[in-house]
């Protein structure tokens, strides 16, 4: 049987409920060289997450 994550998050309302404006944010970008695909993670504010996503 796994254990439960316990986590400050869990233990602190308002730490909470700012983590919950966060977002993770997975964006394809392709190599110039070989031409291949890799995921770039970024978490960001969900509020400026178009204007990254717009961003190159």
């Amino acid at each position: 049987m796994a254990k439960a994550a316990k986590t400050a998050i869990k233990k602190d309302p308002k730490q909470a409920a700012e983590a919950k404006n966060y977002t993770k944010v997975i964006r394809a970008v392709r190599s110039p060289k070989t031409g291949a695909y890799t995921f770039k993670e970024a978490i960001i504010h969900k509020d400026k997450v178009k204007e990254y996503l717009a961003a190159k």
